[in-house]
């Protein structure tokens, strides 16, 4: 458990450079037992994306395999993980998981904060899969030695592309929910069992995207983009999982034919967001308005980062190698276990590539500036190769900006009538939304 103190500070470092996260919804205790259940779509960064939600020390349930692996057993055991024996991976182990559930009820009955992911496997699928009862036994023969329950707390995944480098990623933290009713019921009640692993599920079910198929999920956000564009919304993180999942809901319903009212709006969306694309708009951006004298402020605020265009083309020479490397071991890597896996084995692959790259490039540089420059040198580089992803990204934002910039100016109609579009579609939407509450 050399790495356990070290997690929270570890997991925000890792987390914050691969993906551009947010995290909203409630704030999970500083200290006391907690039960933190969430979803499990990609592979080991999930546990750190947890701890970076949390913001304190959480300890991990992992599948046993894990603790065999030759890549990552050593970083299992580092950060405290307990094993879990699952039936597919060995029969004859599962009957250990008595001393592995007894250590992380002791665990949280000591007030230790606990992450695991009741689905039971990593998956690429677009919807939670049915939970398995482990959590909701820990969680009873917890209760069962603190004399009461205490909270669990559900957390929502969730990626717009989980296996790309900087992409978004947002974790939803939901609300404890009630269990008093059952806390001391004991483990071996398999009634109470099952009633707190429905729990469990409808509170997971609140904070997470559940899509019949990955296809919809660009119709859902595009939805949620344009209510949020044009209505005064609440930007609280379940308030906006509430929108999508209305939209989910809906869209799951006009696929069994059971909801016509969607079916319009759903192809005035989708026209809607192709054209946007097309055009290098957001709904967003669509409602800017765009004077001259807005525009030269915008571009003489940006001179400044014209400095920074040779950092980012040093950084791009400079590393392009450990980053090719990188992505080709992790590919190949990921391909046993899926492509869920792919961004744990970037993490790792990463760390190690860019750490030799960088020792390598100050080795060489010694001859030229001495032991000592090469020494600042090595330490250098992690900054370096940050402020070239930030100074690249800053280029990217900028030059989206004046293709906008210019958009809005030069197809002054076509936006006009965009616009127009959109706000007729957030009403539809503001109608729909409501009738769909209602008949819930």
């Amino acid at each position: 458990m050399w790495l356990y103190s070290a997690m929270p500070a570890i997991s925000s470092l890792v987390c914050r450079v691969y993906y551009r996260l947010t995290v909203g919804g409630a704030r999970v205790a500083s200290d006391g037992p907690v039960l933190l259940v969430a979803n499990h779509t990609n592979s080991l960064m999930d546990p750190p994306l947890v701890v970076v939600a949390a913001q304190r020390n959480v300890r991990f349930m992992a599948k046993s395999t894990l603790f065999t692996h030759p890549g990552i057993s050593w970083l299992v055991k580092a950060v405290g993980s307990v094993p879990v024996y699952r039936q597919q991976d060995d029969r004859k182990a599962v009957s250990q998981n008595f001393d592995s559930f007894r250590d992380v009820s002791t665990a949280l009955a000591e007030g230790h904060a606990l992450g695991i992911f009741p689905e039971g496997i990593s998956h690429s699928a677009s919807r939670l899969q049915p939970l398995k009862t482990g959590a909701a036994r820990i969680a009873l023969a917890a209760a069962h030695k603190i004399g009461n329950a205490f909270p669990i707390v559900p957390m929502g995944i969730v990626f717009r592309d989980r296996r790309t480098f900087r992409s978004a990623a947002h974790v939803i933290v939901g609300d404890a929910f009630a269990w008093d009713d059952i806390a001391l019921r004991g483990p071996n009640d398999k009634e109470a069992v099952r009633e707190l692993t429905r729990r469990i599920e409808t509170s997971m079910r609140s904070v997470t995207l559940n899509l019949h198929d990955w296809s919809d999920e660009q119709l859902v956000r595009c939805a949620e983009r344009v209510w949020r564009a044009e209505f005064d919304v609440s930007a609280d993180a379940r308030d906006e999982m509430t929108r999508l999942r209305a939209a989910t809901n809906a869209l799951a319903q006009l696929r069994l034919g059971e909801e016509a009212r969607w079916r319009p709006v759903a192809r005035a969306l989708r026209a809607h967001d192709r054209m946007l694309n097309r055009m290098g708009l957001t709904p967003r951006t669509l409602k800017e308005r765009v004077t001259s004298d807005a525009a030269l402020r915008w571009t003489l605020s940006r001179i400044p980062q014209i400095a920074f265009v040779p950092l980012a083309a040093l950084g791009y020479v400079l590393f392009w190698i450990p980053r090719e490397i990188t992505g080709a071991v992790a590919e190949k890597l990921a391909r046993a276990e899926g492509e869920d896996a792919v961004p744990t084995y970037r993490v790792l692959a990463g760390f190690l590539f860019f750490g030799g790259w960088f020792l390598l490039l100050a080795i060489a540089a010694s001859f030229f500036i001495g032991a000592w420059g090469g020494v600042i040198l090595f330490l250098a580089f992690p900054f370096i190769a940050m402020s070239t992803l930030a100074a690249g990204e800053s280029r990217r934002l900028t030059w989206d900006a004046l293709k906008r910039f210019f958009v809005l100016r030069s197809q002054r109609d076509r936006v006009a009538a965009l616009r127009a579009r959109q706000h007729a579609l957030a009403e539809q939407l503001s109608r729909l939304y409501e009738q769909t509450s209602e008949n819930q």
